[in-house]
């Protein structure tokens, strides 16, 4: 019986042993895992003591709170964060933009679409879209100065024309010598028109016609 509790004994004290050295790995394991944790993620040397200490003192109930309060991202992720921020706003900066109204637009635009200016102006030899600042054409050669921009022509308004009021004509004035006259004298005889003048042919017609009855009137003598 001694021998079976003395094996027993034995038994138990290799399993506390063995129980005791993992969760004395899994404490160190936990308090190397914070500390990792926590530099990866603040570059604050107080901080990061401040975490170990939590967890090595309240183990799993410290690494719960630890977890909870860390920063949500690393330092590598915060870097690439604030790197593609930088990139986007150099790209801001160096996207072009109208200089009258200040909205972005294409580098192949000439014309601003939102307030029709004029961004950028063609070379008179090979086309090719020049800056307003540029002084020669990079692809062709020629001179800045022989180049003229082109005017923009403002949009007209019609205007429609007025009406304009009938004015009547004026009264004919009253003739005086008219005025004088007597209601006798005013009375004017109508004029009878001259006979009408007859032609060559028509005078020869007629005459042959009373020709030809002073004939007949001769021969019933």
């Amino acid at each position: 019986m001694d021998q079976l509790f003395n094996l027993l004994g034995v038994g138990l004290t290799w399993v506390v042993a063995i129980i005791g050295g993992l969760l004395a790995a899994f404490w160190v394991g936990l308090i190397i895992w914070t500390w990792r944790d926590i530099r990866s993620r603040s570059a604050d040397i107080f901080a990061a003591l401040l975490a170990v200490l939590l967890v090595a003192v309240f183990n799993v109930i410290g690494l719960l709170i630890y977890i909870l309060v860390r920063p949500k991202q690393t330092l590598a992720e915060q870097y690439d964060r604030a790197l593609e921020e930088e990139i986007l706003l150099q790209e801001l900066e160096q996207s072009p933009t109208c200089h009258n109204c200040g909205r972005p637009v294409k580098s192949d635009w000439q014309y601003c679409p939102y307030c029709e200016a004029e961004l950028k102006r063609p070379c008179p030899q090979c086309g090719y879209l020049l800056e307003p600042d540029w002084k020669r054409c990079p692809k062709c050669g020629a001179f800045a100065d022989k180049i003229v921009a082109s005017p923009v022509i403002a949009p007209q308004t019609v205007v429609p024309p007025a009406t304009q009021a009938v004015v009547p004509p004026p009264a004919p004035l009253p003739d005086p010598e008219a005025e004088a006259l007597t209601p006798e004298e005013s009375e004017v005889e109508p004029m009878v028109p001259p006979p009408p003048a007859l032609n060559i042919p028509e005078a020869e017609a007629i005459a042959r016609a009373e020709e030809i009855k002073k004939q007949g009137l001769l021969d019933e003598n």
